[in-house]
């Protein structure tokens, strides 16, 4: 907690207004505001909104504190307190600053390109039975997320473990000053993040410097062969010589890791490790086989062996381990509901951002949380529940089941406040799973939060619809990125509509429309009027124009607000016919017009008559006009493209003249987007662009994968050389093959031209080919050079290891198809990371 006049004092600005409150939460989500009268708003500013922008909503809630970096009419807020300063993400800085100051704890601070978020769960893992931790929520790395994590530290906790990312060369020294490590970790060097330096050693240098005054430093010697700036102590662990540029320490003298790695073998779904620590041999039995998993775990059990802990103990917590969740899971569970299983992180960030996601998702479906006690986190009982209460109020939740004595006790003292949403209260899991049944829940948005001592994932397999183990995992948050990627390359005032038809490309609409509402996209276009309905059921209120309008949807239209895209006199007509009769008047309307791609749309010679008809009637009026480029990725087509373009201009024009007022013009989709801003107009079409499967090249463009297909393996078998695989012995084995038959067939969408090994699939880090042809419910790969292979094990089908455009090639087809072609039989899964 902190008062105004410390802010004050901190970021050396007097006090715009009356008050000297005190405050406890820092705010950058106007949607994310638990208690508004003890919380301070940053007003930053984003790629589209200025931070200003966000003051009204923000004061409307309550918040009476701001701290703004761009004039404001502070007379409009009568009641609030402003600071005006140079920057609002410095100042959130220096206030976690200040508030680190206070506490004289030990802190780890993890940096380096991957394995983060990873050694940092694992930490609390294995450290939490001997301290109070304070750590970062989820992936808190950033300049807004360090400091809003370090701001949690409070008087109980006795370790702080943080996370720090950096993208760009100047970012680290405002971080290092906010966590103050005293042991650093840090963790590799890839290929993150590149583009914000010039080498890797500007990159090194830049992260080392979140240890300025750390007293040692545990690296990995395999993975970080560079020197760090740093007069701190290099501790390591490998299995090769640490280089002698890693520490200026060292006199240029190598010496072999602190910890060094003898040997591994991999058995199964564990890993035996010989390891060497101060000239002591000993086996370490790890519960995980991949690399990326080892990396991290070694590097955890170093901490450990630099603060003393013994070999005996290391053992037996490391079989301990957990895989750790980094991302929200949105699920189909029973009776039409949704089920967000977030039992990855136990504290109140994390529990306010998975209570905003489903705000945002379930829009009018009421919401069930299952909570569990908050455990560990050195706050009085009372005050901790007491912010929980108003975060489920806040939030929308109808009916709260709360499990555990803490949570229990504080809703049974307090039992006689009115809540919004009905309490029923556990002690245990075990006692929520005798008391479900499936009548509870019908078309409900629910949330699991539990700590892992509940084992809520009892409650997720009762909870979720189980079938098909084929999977398409929709990934939100990459969405989101990919959508301002885009907005990034247009003009300020230039409008998004984002394409949402065929079912979402397949994604699932209402899911991706809900998050791309949230996202404030102006419009959303769907192919035919009952995905609009669709989309309205499930509560979006953006405008959404219907590409593929027909007389049999004329009601559904306009008893759901959908705008028609009109492409030609007689649907015209007949649509201005039916309005007419409905009485109605100024009812939006889209113009299509064919300027070359010769599919739908008024004609060339056509645009003089509809100009004149257009501005002799008032019962329709003109929202938007489009065209369509027919080829506006293909550079060689650029000539054609311009001329396009050009017509489409003129006729617009000649629209706007005739009818006496603006409107909407666009003709750019995903390629054009990027490759001219000339076709912009004022505003663009982003199709298939929004999921990452652009095939336009662009460097200084990096998109991220939003859709993921994943089977599983039902079963591996040996065969000898010349046994046959799948349908007429299509699949001759040149050699003695181990054989796994994967979940996934052509009736998922998988296509039959992928069988004899033009397709491939990614299982336990290699690509495994396909073996015969493809069935309808199952396909056959070859796993022969990849070890461990069993039942059960995860597959991609595409995804981040194998892009949809490779798929799409070796079908002889484009990535358009492949994503819509799958099944809806396959379960939709939406991560939010």
């Amino acid at each position: 907690m902190i008062q105004l006049n410390d802010i004050a004092a901190i970021l050396q600005q007097p006090i715009q207004g009356q008050g000297n409150a005190i405050i406890q939460y820092l705010v950058t989500d106007s949607r994310n505001i638990a208690d508004p009268a003890q919380s301070i708003f940053f007003a930053i500013k984003g790629p589209r909104r200025t931070g200003a922008s966000y003051i009204p909503d923000v004061y409307q809630q309550g918040v009476r504190a701001f701290v703004i970096d761009e004039a404001v009419n502070t007379n409009e807020y009568k009641e609030a307190v402003f600071f005006t300063v140079p920057n609002t993400i410095k100042a959130l800085q220096a206030i976690a600053a200040y508030h680190r100051t206070k506490f004289a704890i030990p802190v780890i601070g993890i940096t380096g390109s991957n394995g983060k978020t990873i050694v940092k769960e694992w930490l609390y893992q294995l450290l939490q039975p001997d301290f109070n931790i304070v750590r970062s929520p989820r992936s808190y790395n950033s300049q807004i997320g360090v400091p809003l994590s370090v701001w949690q530290m409070n008087e109980q906790h006795e370790l702080g473990i943080f996370e720090v990312g950096i993208s760009a060369k100047g970012e680290m020294q405002a971080l290092a000053e906010v966590v103050q490590p005293t042991m650093g970790v840090f963790t590799n060097i890839g290929d993150a993040h590149n583009e914000g330096f010039t080498n890797v050693t500007e990159k090194v240098a830049e992260k080392t410097k979140l240890f300025a005054n750390a007293s040692k430093i545990i690296i990995a010697s395999d993975y970080i062969p560079y020197s760090l700036p740093t007069k701190a102590s290099i501790v390591s662990w490998g299995s090769k010589p640490l280089q002698s540029s890693a520490s200026p320490a060292m006199n240029g003298d190598s010496k072999l890791p602190d910890l060094q790695l003898i040997s591994q073998h991999k058995e199964n779904n564990s890993t035996r490790l010989v390891l060497k620590y101060q000239q002591e041999q000993f086996p370490l039995q790890v519960p995980f086989t991949d690399e990326a998993s080892l990396q991290n775990l070694l590097t955890c059990v170093l901490v450990l062996l630099q603060l003393n802990y013994r070999i005996s103990v290391i053992q037996q917590r490391v079989l301990q381990l957990t895989a750790v969740e980094m991302r929200m899971q949105l699920r189909r569970a029973i009776n039409q509901s949704y089920l967000l299983n977030d039992s990855y992180s136990n504290d109140k960030i994390s529990l306010s951002l998975a209570l905003q996601f489903l705000k945002e998702q379930a829009n009018q479906q009421p919401i069930i949380a299952i909570v569990s006690d908050i455990v560990d986190t050195g706050e009085p009982a009372e005050q901790l529940y007491h912010q929980v209460a108003q975060m489920l109020s806040s939030s929308g939740v109808k009916q709260l089941f709360a499990v555990g004595r803490e949570i229990s006790h504080y809703f049974t003292q307090h039992q006689n406040e009115t809540y919004p949403f009905s309490i029923q209260l556990f002690v245990s899991t075990q006692d929520v799973l005798h008391h479900l049944q499936e009548t509870m829940f019908q078309q409900s948005y629910i949330l699991l939060k539990g700590a892992r001592k509940f084992a809520f994932e009892q409650l997720a397999h009762w909870l979720e619809q189980q079938v098909h183990q084929t999977i398409m995992e929709i990934n939100l948050t990459a969405m989101v990125h990919n959508l301002k990627a885009y907005q990034s390359l247009l003009q300020p005032n230039t409008k998004l509509m984002a394409m949402v038809k065929a079912f979402g490309y397949g994604s699932g609409a209402g899911e991706v429309a809900r998050r791309l509402q949230q996202q404030q996209v102006d419009y959303l276009t769907v192919a035919y009027a009952d995905e609009g309905v669709t989309l309205r059921k499930a509560g979006i209120h953006l405008p959404i124009m219907v590409m593929s309008a027909d007389e049999y949807s004329f009601d559904a239209m306009v008893n759901y607000t959908l705008e028609p895209e009109l492409f030609s006199f007689q649907i015209l007509k007949a649509f201005h016919q039916y309005i007419t009769q409905q009485g109605l008047q100024q009812y939006p309307i889209h113009i299509k017009l064919n300027t070359g791609m010769n599919r739908l749309g008024f004609d060339k010679a056509e645009i003089d008559q509809l100009a004149n008809w257009l501005s002799s009637q008032q019962t329709l009026r003109v929202k938007s006009v489009l065209s369509h480029l027919a080829a506006s990725e293909d550079e060689k087509e650029d000539a054609f493209t311009e001329q396009q373009v050009s017509l489409f201009s003129i006729a617009c024009e000649k629209i706007e003249s005739a009818i006496g007022y603006g409107f909407i013009k666009h003709i750019a989709n995903t390629a054009a987007i990027r490759r001219n801003p000339n076709w912009q107009f004022n505003m663009v079409r982003l199709g298939i662009g929004l999921y990452g499967a652009d095939n336009i090249q662009q460097v200084n463009l990096p998109l991220q994968t939003v859709a993921t297909l994943k089977t599983t393996v039902a079963q591996v078998r040996m065969l000898k050389t010349g046994e046959t695989v799948s349908y007429n012995r299509s699949g001759v084995l040149q050699r003695d093959s181990i054989i796994a038959t994967v979940r996934i067939g052509y009736a998922d969408g998988y296509p039959r031209r992928m069988g004899n090994g033009v397709g491939k699939m990614w299982i336990k880090g290699a690509l495994a080919p396909t073996v015969g042809k493809i069935c309808m419910d199952m396909c056959m790969i070859d796993v022969t050079d990849i070890p461990n292979v069993a039942p059960g094990d995860a597959v991609e089908i595409f995804g981040k290891h194998i892009s949809i455009q490779e798929v799409a090639k070796g079908a002889e087809t484009i990535s358009y198809e492949i994503m819509t072609g799958i099944s809806l039989r396959v379960k939709r899964v939406y991560i939010e990371e």
